[in-house]
């Protein structure tokens, strides 16, 4: 006779770490990572403290997932992939500012810069969280930079230095996100895509 059948297993142990992290991305982004309690996060997250703990015993440990994970994911859907698609740098960043635009007035209110939350609070204090938030900007700066010389090569933003203007274009979005999340209005993100595309535009050619 054949042995009694195994109970097969009903949890779902990457299911219930992908939920943590999720959860954890939206408090970090909206509440601060700060301010969020891992019983915060428990109770959102719907888990118990030994399933919690199981897959990250500390907090540190989270938010580098959440660093590693959602938010290099967001800066690689939100810009590195759309700037790579784009004829030029200047039309990627005007899609990209009016995708974002239109889901800011769509979703009703404003967490900001991913990335700029999490580097301007738990990244400035930690070391191993400040390396990995260093590592998601060097390589959003480096396809940004690497867009820009290659429309030198096809003689535009003759005089722009690529990597200077990289981090500029980063900079500018970063600090406007931040003020559309103090103010919960859009209104800096639209002023700032439009005076990125006029600084852009502007720069000499080499065929002008």
């Amino acid at each position: 006779m054949p042995g009694p059948l195994k109970k097969r297993r009903s949890n779902d142990p990457e299911g219930v770490r992908k939920r943590i992290v999720d959860t954890a991305f939206n408090a970090f982004t909206t509440r601060g990572y700060g301010v969020t309690t891992v019983q915060d996060l428990k109770a959102a997250a719907r888990v118990t403290g030994g399933a919690f703990s199981h897959h990250f015993p500390t907090k540190k440990e989270l938010g580098l997932a959440v660093l590693n994970g959602n938010v290099a994911d967001a800066v690689e859907e939100t810009w590195i992939k759309p700037i790579s698609q784009a004829k030029t740098a200047s039309d990627g960043v005007e899609a990209i500012f009016t995708k974002i635009i239109r889901e800011l007035d769509q979703q009703g209110f404003v967490s900001g810069c991913p990335l700029g939350n999490l580097m301007s609070e738990p990244a400035a204090q930690d070391g191993a969280m400040r390396q990995a938030a260093i590592a998601i900007l060097a390589q959003w700066r480096g396809k940004l930079a690497q867009k820009i010389r290659a429309d030198q090569l096809a003689g535009h933003y003759a005089h722009l230095d690529a990597e200077a203007a990289a981090i500029f274009v980063i900079a500018s979005y970063w600090g406007a996100m931040g003020i559309a999340k103090a103010s919960q209005s859009s209104s800096a993100v639209k002023d700032c895509g439009q005076e990125l595309l006029r600084y852009l535009d502007f720069c000499p050619s080499q065929t002008s």
